[in-house]
């Protein structure tokens, strides 16, 4: 691909603050490095993914507001983590973590449990107990 070729499609990428390395051919037959915007086929199945967790999650926050899941299990499917993930970010271990993903065990977790689940999932620890955000939870387009 030559330089003039690198795809600049507007699409998931943020100008100025995310962008897609590639590498072209400058006009001296020499490959450079090249920032992109996007190119159409990759953003659409960046879509196509988030649509596929966002769709996941909304079933998560159903079991949530049942009382089956606790907030976690929401919070990970967005940080697109798993067990093993969150308990290596938290330094607990995976069969607790599982356990805390019960509505029931996580009501009983001390607010140091709870920072620390929160730090990891990169929100505050008063959202990660807030049902009412929860409840609220809506992803559009």
């Amino acid at each position: 691909m030559k330089v003039s070729e690198v795809p600049q499609d507007k699409g998931y990428l943020i100008e100025g603050r995310i962008s897609d390395l590639n590498y072209a051919i400058d006009n001296d037959g020499r490959y450079t490095s090249r920032q992109s915007r996007g190119w159409k086929p990759k953003n659409e199945a960046i879509k196509f993914a988030w649509d596929q967790v966002y769709e996941h999650a909304g079933k998560l926050r159903q079991q949530i507001l049942d009382g089956i899941l606790s907030p976690i299990a929401l919070y990970m499917e967005l940080n697109l983590m798993d067990i093993s993930i969150l308990a290596g970010y938290t330094g607990i271990s995976k069969r607790k973590v599982r356990k805390h993903l019960r509505m029931k065990e996580f009501l009983k977790l001390p607010k140091e449990m709870i920072d620390r689940y929160a730090e990891a999932l990169n929100i505050t620890a008063e959202d990660l107990v807030n049902i009412g955000k929860i409840r609220e939870f809506k992803y559009e387009d």
